[in-house]
């Protein structure tokens, strides 16, 4: 990602948080409406009353209240009476504050206003969670990613568990071979890395890319919060003289590809953060690999009644000095 398109990003991010609070239900009651999804645990237990399983927690729930003798509930486009719901649940449902109403007027303009219409402006951000600013906690995640972004984290036993993740936590699809497995324990982590070459075969260009041969990492996050974490990085093997012509392709000489060697001192400094109503995000900054990234990661933004994840990462300087050392040495 170039400068220029980051600074758009930053732009419209910018812009949208600063724009004016609108309400968050209508004066008049709504009587046929969408629940957002913003309340996960509201969600399962509506589908836990309906036998619906597995239950789904980001579903499209959609209320129709508007004949008092056929009250319906949809869930995913399947209708069921809304009195097969509990006294207590209907009563959640109907004061729900977070509505999408369908029975708002659409006119030929709302094909480009209907959308800031349905933000919910007071809920953009929101303090990150108690798992999200633990520094022992923090790793376990459930949400595997296939090219770079957070590691997948199980824990074993609260502080304790495992992690592992393809790709570099910053890097894109397809830009690296880099594939590493963690240990977890009180904050600190270890781990190994090393190359599985089919990820880096998934695409021809090679811009950016980071290779790596085999090699071990130790992170520690300070006990005050998961806004700080340093570590070790250090690579045991130098490529071969096949591997780095592979690598670096016809262009031998190609500042555009990166090769792993020595030892690297890395650290991030980041702001965990629920944006959109996100389960999990942050907004980060830091040298990985003498690489220097900013960027922003979430995982379930909610959009006005859309649910998708965002994860954007601006590399702005990178260190290409040891790929010279490995030209001189093998080729």
């Amino acid at each position: 990602m170039n400068k220029i398109t980051l600074l758009i990003l930053l732009s419209v991010i910018l812009t949208i948080s600063y724009t004016g609070y609108i309400k968050a239900q209508e004066e008049e009651p709504v009587r046929y409406f969408q629940m957002e999804p913003l309340d996960d645990s509201l969600f399962v237990h509506i589908q836990n009353e309906l036998n619906i399983d597995p239950p789904d927690p980001k579903a499209e729930i959609i209320v129709d209240l508007r004949d008092v003798n056929n009250q319906t509930i949809s869930i995913k486009g399947n209708l069921y009476p809304f009195l097969a719901l509990t006294a207590e649940t209907r009563a959640k449902v109907v004061t729900y504050p977070f509505k999408i109403n369908l029975e708002e007027t659409i006119n030929y303009g709302s094909v480009f206003t209907r959308i800031f219409e349905k933000i919910r402006f007071n809920k953009i951000v929101n303090p990150p969670s108690k798992l999200q600013i633990s520094p022992s906690l923090a790793y376990i995640n459930p949400f595997f990613q296939f090219f770079g972004g957070e590691r997948f984290g199980i824990p074993f036993k609260s502080d304790l568990g495992i992690s592992f993740g393809f790709g570099t936590k910053y890097s894109g699809p397809g830009e690296s071979n880099y594939v590493e497995a963690n240990f977890h324990i009180l904050g600190l982590t270890g781990g190994v890395f090393g190359p599985v070459e089919a990820l880096s075969k998934l695409r021809e260009n090679k811009s950016n890319n980071l290779y790596a041969t085999a090699g071990f990492h130790i992170f520690y996050v300070i006990p005050f919060g998961n806004f700080f974490e340093f570590g070790y990085s250090r690579v045991l093997l130098d490529p071969t003289d096949s591997q780095f012509k592979t690598w670096k392709g016809d262009d031998t000489l190609n500042t555009h590809v990166k090769i792993l060697g020595g030892s690297y001192f890395n650290f991030e400094i980041r702001y965990p953060i629920s944006f959109f109503g996100s389960t999990r995000g942050k907004i980060y900054g830091g040298r990985y690999l003498n690489e220097w990234h900013i960027g922003y990661t979430g995982r379930e933004l909610s959009l006005a009644g859309s649910t998708f994840d965002l994860r954007f990462d601006a590399m702005f300087n990178s260190d290409v000095r040891r790929d010279q050392y490995l030209l001189e040495t093998l080729v």
